[in-house]
């Protein structure tokens, strides 16, 4: 009795898995990727603003550095 449960249990859990990656699979096809060159422009896009996100960030940090220097 104790070994029916566990395979229906198995069972069951097989069929949400495989349902699971079916569904997964059609929501894929419907995914608009983008093209190379969008993706290439995007890539520049964060590339240049972590860049500057960097150097606003080590300027505040030469500012406040030079600042706490001045008072201490």
């Amino acid at each position: 009795m104790a070994v029916e449960a566990v395979f229906k249990y198995n069972k069951k859990c097989m069929t949400k898995l495989v349902n699971y990656i079916k569904a997964s699979i059609e929501e894929m096809k419907k995914v608009t990727w983008p093209t190379k060159k969008e993706t290439a422009r995007y890539t520049w896009l964060v590339i240049g603003l972590s860049l500057v996100i960097a150097a606003f960030l080590g300027l505040l940090d030469f500012i406040f550095n030079y600042a706490l220097g001045f008072i201490i």
